[in-house]
């Protein structure tokens, strides 16, 4: 029996985390072309505070909104979809708690196309750590560095939940991995490479043998990354954990270096084959994801203090 109302997490306008509360709000009712999801359990992402703390002033969220990018749960009404009710699924990205309510809620109302079906025996917590989180290291890693065994992989800033998915895959496909962080007390955490680097913000030419590099701190060390790969080696920046968003008079035929090549990874386009592949890949490889801590729906507060204020280390999940 589906209940009238769910608790959710409804903002308005700039919130600090401090301020999160829980409010009691109607149940979506299902309509053609979406699905209507009860929710297990969801990772939390550095975007979403975004939102939260400042995003939410743009005129095109339209208020009051309901954030989180990503969940996983059960089908309980798959209105004119080819879903089954009771089916495991994985929702993620396509303007989730942007263009229309996403996660923080007990139920939530998704756009079929991108809503997942999802064949594992994982439970709700480890799901809930996959779907944004391992998404885009599956897509940085061999859609846009057509990663292959053998190679040598450079995570610039891989002391976050990105960064470990990513180490992660790229061992389990046999690859070197050299790993970096700007933080001399974190260099623990990267066990799982081949060789963890303390992140002085100059590396260029210190490295060799690097063939492809995944860059998580993003346009503020972009230019010295270029600078660590071989010749015909590609660079892929996909994360801003620097806090600089965009590089400031980039000149791309001087500072690409000659026979390198630079790309991107943007994760707002999964699909269902994705997610399959990627489940299948972490499934058969025994992959556990990285959680760093677990929080009830009820301290969901504390939770987005604890992640605003870099108190854990790897993916926090929230469970129902």
């Amino acid at each position: 029996m589906i209940p009238k109302t769910m608790k959710a997490v409804v903002l308005t306008g700039p919130t600090q985390a401090e301020d999160i509360r829980l409010s009691e709000v109607p149940v979506p009712q299902p309509r053609p072309g979406w699905v209507l999801v009860a929710v297990r359990a969801f990772g939390l992402n550095h975007s979403e505070q975004l939102v939260r703390l400042s995003e939410i002033q743009a005129s095109y969220i339209q208020k009051p909104i309901i954030p989180g990018i990503e969940c996983v749960g059960e089908i309980v009404d798959p209105s004119d979809s080819s879903f089954r009710k009771g089916q495991k699924m994985v929702a993620l990205m396509g303007g989730m708690g942007r263009s229309f309510n996403g996660s923080y809620a007990q139920y939530a109302l998704l756009p079929v196309h991108h809503v997942f079906s999802v064949e594992t025996e994982r439970t709700w917590t480890e799901m809930a750590a996959v779907p944004e989180t391992y998404f885009t290291a599956w897509g940085s890693l061999f859609e846009c560095l057509k990663l292959c065994r053998g190679d040598t992989l450079l995570v610039r800033g891989a002391t976050c939940a990105l960064g470990y998915a990513a180490i992660r895959l790229a061992k389990a496909l046999g690859c070197q991995v050299v790993a970096t962080t700007h933080r001399q007390q974190k260099l623990g955490l990267l066990a799982q490479a081949d060789r963890a680097i303390f992140d002085t913000g100059a590396l260029a030419g210190t490295l060799s043998n690097v063939t492809k590099a995944l860059e998580l701190v993003g346009p503020k060390t972009l230019r010295d990354t270029l600078g660590c790969v071989e010749r015909g080696g590609i660079v892929c920046s996909t994360g801003i954990l620097g806090g600089v968003y965009a590089l400031d008079g980039f000149d791309p035929i001087k500072e690409i270096p000659n026979g390198m090549y630079l790309t991107g990874f943007f994760s707002n386009d999964p699909t269902q084959q994705t997610m399959a592949d990627l489940f299948s890949f972490l499934d058969d490889h025994r992959i556990t994801p990285d959680i760093g801590a677990l929080y009830s729906f009820e301290n969901i507060s504390a939770a987005l203090f604890d992640m605003g204020h870099h108190k854990v280390d790897g993916k926090i999940v929230v469970t129902m």
